[in-house]
């Protein structure tokens, strides 16, 4: 540099050997520096995937430069749009805008806003895919994230989402009461399983000034696999069916974990879905009823009592699908309330059912017969 003042004072900066040789040189370097930028970004992105919590190191040691030199490279990736940063200090992680995974956790305050969160994290890895899984992933991740910002009574709220080549999968767990057991309170049930079935039918929320329940409902059945564990119960929604079971897993602990999976080659809609069980006067007119859920399968469905609290809320609707999977028998008067005082009191809504064994089936048909 010295040199370089030198000439340019005593010389003249356009008439210096030396200056030329220095411009030379720079250049040299400058385009040197560039290849390396370059060379750098595309292994940064080509990497980030396989290393998200350590990819810095894996820089430093590949190109052998410093830890704040390979920082100072990853950060420009973030500016330019290229990765998210998710954590702060040594939890920090950095993922692909639109890559194939991400994994993050927020803290659960009134002010979080779920379509903030689509587009910030979400959106960019989605919306290359046709149009109607995008629209199934944004109802479904924005409806359950909704939910446990509103509903969990957490702190906190853990969010992945896996793309595999024939799949999309959403986890959302949250540290909160659970939904289950949240439900239980509210109706003051004394089995935690009944709270399943009030979820299942739909239009059942514990805050009905803000919600009309029907979220979790519609994205049971948007979705191609869906479960909740909560409580010890795993609950699955899959392929028009679904499956009950208790389920420890100790990492888990108290909250709430929901899962949703949707294969890339589904052709659903949510307004297709939405559409087959809608009523033009009331909306959200038909539901079906898992009716095992209303009792212990250790116990026979027979009392009126029985009948009542599978009844809960089915008024709402205008039709009501009631499923006999799993229920080995009924009695003369839980046939009685659901197909005839039921009925009688509430004659704008139509029952159909389905899966009766055959002592089931003779029940209700000897049930409808008498009324």
């Amino acid at each position: 540099m010295y040199i370089l003042h030198f000439t340019i004072v005593v010389r003249g900066a356009l008439q210096s050997p030396i200056w030329g040789f220095t411009k030379f040189y720079l250049g040299v370097y400058n385009m040197y520096m560039a290849v390396g930028r370059t060379d750098i970004g595309e292994f940064i992105l080509s990497e980030v995937e396989e290393h998200s919590g350590d990819i810095v190191s894996i820089i430093s040691g590949k190109f052998g430069i410093s830890r704040q030199r390979a920082h100072e490279f990853v950060k420009r990736e973030v500016r330019k749009g290229n990765l998210l940063q998710v954590g702060r200090t040594r939890s920090t992680r950095y993922f692909l805008t639109d890559g194939k995974y991400i994994q993050f956790s927020l803290v659960l305050t009134p002010e979080l806003a779920e379509d903030q969160v689509w587009t910030k994290y979400i959106k960019q890895m989605i919306i290359k895919y046709p149009e109607n899984i995008y629209r199934i992933c944004n109802y479904g991740f924005t409806e359950i994230l909704n939910n446990a910002i509103e509903h969990s009574e957490g702190s906190t709220v853990f969010i992945e989402v896996k793309i595999s080549e024939k799949n999309v999968e959403f986890t959302i767990m949250d540290n909160g009461i659970g939904i289950f057991e949240k439900i239980q309170n509210a109706l003051h049930l004394l089995s935690i399983k009944e709270s399943i079935l009030h979820l299942s039918k739909g239009k059942f929320t514990t805050d009905p000034s803000k919600h009309t329940g029907e979220g979790i409902f519609f994205t049971s059945r948007i979705f191609d696999d869906f479960s909740i564990l909560s409580s010890d119960l795993y609950y699955s929604f899959k392929n028009e069916d679904w499956f009950l079971s208790s389920e420890k897993k100790e990492s888990f602990g108290q909250g709430t974990g929901i899962r949703m999976i949707v294969s890339l080659d589904s052709r659903k809609t949510p307004k297709e879905v939405m559409d087959k069980y809608a009523d033009q006067e009331i909306g959200f007119g038909k539901t079906i009823v898992a009716v095992a859920l209303s009792s212990d399968p250790r116990d026979p469905h027979v009392s009126r009592s029985q009948a009542k609290r599978l009844l809960m809320g089915l008024d709402k609707f205008k039709t009501v699908i009631l499923d006999f999977k799993d229920v080995e028998s009924v009695g003369q008067a839980f046939v009685d309330e659901v197909f005839r005082v039921f009925q009688n009191e509430h004659p704008s809504v139509h029952f159909d059912y389905f899966n009766a064994n055959n002592e089931v089936e003779e029940m209700i048909k000897r049930g409808i017969s008498i009324s």
